[in-house]
């Protein structure tokens, strides 16, 4: 084990990885004060050694590394892989393929929703982890060994974890559900922020379409302010106060300093001036120029009972399979279904269409019922039901 600070040492590092069949990898970075996440250190590992590669070291050039996540010869292995998935597309343009998340693979072997590393190293790697430098500052330096020694945890015990999972999927045959799953985390397209898109993150509860056109816009231009000034968005514009300068619409600067959470300096500068800008354009807007607000209907009363069976439904297939609920189907996923037999659900296509979507539609339309035979919820077709079923059986 070494901490790689020279780049003699990261190529002849990565020669050696670019000869193993899986690599394990994990970074550390902070995000408080920027937008962008700031890369510290990379954790790395195959079966025969682990390191960690210090990002920050002086005249450290990563292409080497980038160069092996690029390597479609060896399979990169990591848990929860969408951060630092993100960090290598914003730094290099790199998506890592083929991809093991170690988290959504736990999820399809039947280990709950979305848990957790260090749950994974107790249950399948028999250890714990050091929780004392857990938050810590990953940009000071000298790092210390403890320090260390906690990150490359996250890399050295994943090495036992994927063995075990992938001879659970490999014994179970659900490795065409785990590749279906990496397909969106291998799209450059899931890293990609779209200003145009931040007002999504919003909760809009207003119908009005001027103030969610206001809002729409200037939500995009806080994002592309937060991008070109590489901090947090938040730190630009808070969530509230967007909303409030939405439904205040202020037309000069007395009026956009007047609202809490703005200075009045703050409308005296530029990105005041931008906004006052913005909020104009708006309003000038004919009415068949704003946003057609799409309210979802409220569930029809009638559905309530057809969700509840599907609730139970889901419930009993992930316990029969060992899968985790949340991979199959969202309580909104169930609520869509309940209303329409062709929703645009990830559990009407593929294998979760095989395993839950097909007994969901024979569900609702009474087809398949359910039985309480000795104790036990199953599943029986409501045509074939044998008479000494039904006078044992509550359905």
């Amino acid at each position: 084990m070494s901490v790689i600070t020279t780049n003699d040492q990261l190529k002849a590092l990565c020669g050696r990885l670019g000869k193993s069949e899986y690599i394990t990898v994990d970074t550390e970075f902070l995000r408080d004060k920027t937008y962008y996440s700031k890369l510290c250190l990379i954790q790395v590992a195959d079966d025969r050694e682990y390191h960690a590669i210090d990002a920050l070291a002086p005249g450290i050039d990563l292409d080497p590394f980038y160069d092996l996540l690029q390597n479609e010869n060896i399979l990169k292995v990591f848990h929860a892989a969408r951060q630092d998935i993100e960090i290598f597309v914003n730094e290099k343009g790199v998506v890592p393929k083929p991809l093991f998340d170690s988290q959504v693979a736990a999820m399809v072997c039947g280990y709950g929703d979305s848990i957790g590393y260090e749950k994974l190293v107790m249950s399948l790697a028999d250890a714990t982890l050091d929780k004392s430098t857990r938050i810590t500052d990953w940009s000071r330096r000298p790092l210390t060994q403890r320090q260390i020694d906690y990150a490359l945890g996250d890399v050295t015990h994943l090495r036992v974890i994927y063995k075990k999972l992938n001879r659970q999927l490999e014994k179970s045959g659900r490795n065409h559900w785990l590749s279906q799953e990496m397909s969106d985390l291998t799209t450059p397209e899931t890293y990609i922020v779209r200003p145009e898109n931040a007002w999504r993150r919003l909760k809009i509860r207003n119908s009005n379409r001027r103030f969610n056109a206001i809002a729409r816009k200037l939500a995009e231009w806080r994002e592309k302010e937060a991008q070109r000034r590489n901090i947090p968005r938040n730190r630009v514009m808070r969530d509230e106060v967007l909303l409030e300068v939405s439904a205040v619409r202020p037309e000069h600067a007395n009026a956009l300093g007047s609202i809490r959470g703005l200075s009045p300096q703050f409308s005296q500068s530029r990105s005041g001036e931008s906004i006052l800008a913005l909020v104009k354009e708006v309003m000038a807007l004919p009415e068949s120029a704003l946003p057609v607000i799409s309210r979802r209907r409220p569930p029809a009363q009638n559905t309530d009972p057809v969700m509840e069976l599907l609730k139970v439904l889901l419930k009993l297939i992930c316990q029969n399979e060992t899968v985790a609920p949340k991979l199959i189907a969202s309580v909104d996923d169930l609520e869509k279904l309940a209303e329409q037999d062709d929703a645009d659900i990830p559990a009407l296509s593929g294998w979760r269409y095989e395993l839950f979507g097909k007994q969901a539609l024979a569900v609702k339309h009474g087809e398949l019922g359910f039985v309480l035979n000795q104790g036990e919820v199953t599943l029986v077709p409501l045509d074939d039901k044998a008479e000494n079923t039904q006078d044992d059986a509550v359905g």
